[in-house]
């Protein structure tokens, strides 16, 4: 393997452990910890996995977690109800609605309930809007995590020819827009991509975001590109790992590479609305 390891794992540490001295400074200023609230409909098991895992680390770096259980047959109306509350109710800084909900639940509706201030997950129009334009706002949370990834490996990103495999309201577009934002030139691939092969092979960066294990070939990868692969299904990714590493000049492993960024960019933004909301420490 040629490729150098973007290790999401150790940089979220990193953050985490910064997250902590923060969270105390704060809270002894406000006499408030920061909040997180998650609302999750229904019984899906990665789901109620996922959100163990943010609650965990939410505890670690001291945001209290708040968890929001709605049943599976629960319509729009149901959940928006909940997300307004949440978003009137003045001790939530930061408000996650878990994704996927189930089919009879527009999603889009829920998301624009949430108050701009409290959308540290980043999945409102506005939010959208402000990551296209640099402009404050708080950035959706895997793609933020990757910026924070690249950023931290000093990936230089203006001028470069990037291509997002994915087109996802909360992965796929957002990625693009920041990547656009840091002057890249930005190519989204989908489903209805025809030549995916020939796109992949001129990126000098690729994100992949698809959640179709090995839907990338290793040997599509152009020489020295930097690969970031957020696709996740089966315990895989959307790349062929071995023989894009062999290519690739940076690659993130699945898992350990975007997972932890995630998590560490959600809690940094619930941190960062408690900031806001009360005031620097």
């Amino acid at each position: 393997m040629s490729a150098q390891i973007l290790d999401g794992g150790a940089t979220a540490k990193t953050i985490a452990n910064d997250l902590i001295a923060e969270v105390s400074r704060l809270s002894e200023r406000t006499g408030k910890r920061p909040v997180l609230a998650t609302v999750i409909v229904g019984d899906d098991s990665a789901s109620h996995t996922y959100v163990r895992m943010k609650v965990a680390r939410c505890k670690k770096v001291g945001i209290e977690p708040r968890q929001i259980t709605l049943p599976a047959e629960s319509s729009t109306e149901q959940v928006t109800r909940e997300v307004r509350k949440l978003s009137e109710d003045d001790s939530v800084d930061g408000i996650l609605v878990q994704h996927p909900a189930p089919v009879q639940v527009d999603e889009k509706q829920v998301f624009e309930a949430i108050d701009p201030g409290k959308d540290v997950d980043g999945v409102t129009s506005g939010s959208l809007a402000a990551m296209a334009f640099k402009e404050q706002g708080f950035r959706s949370a895997t793609p933020g995590g990757i910026m924070r990834l690249l950023e931290e490996y000093g990936i230089e990103l203006a001028g470069r020819r990037a291509v997002v495999v994915g087109r996802s309201r909360i992965l796929g577009i957002p990625m693009g827009l920041l990547l656009l934002a840091e002057n890249a030139t930005v190519t989204y691939c989908h489903s209805k991509t025809t030549d995916l092969k020939q796109q992949v092979s001129r990126a000098d960066v690729v994100v992949a975001a698809a959640g179709r294990p090995g839907l990338i070939a290793g040997d599509w990868i152009k020489q020295d590109a930097v690969v970031v692969d957020a696709g996740y299904a089966d315990n895989s990714g959307d790349v062929e790992f071995d023989a894009a590493a062999e290519r690739a000049s940076w690659i993130t492993p699945v898992p350990g590479g975007v997972g932890p960024m995630t998590i560490a960019c959600l809690l940094g933004q619930t941190v960062e609305s408690h900031r806001r909301r009360h005031g620097p420490g």
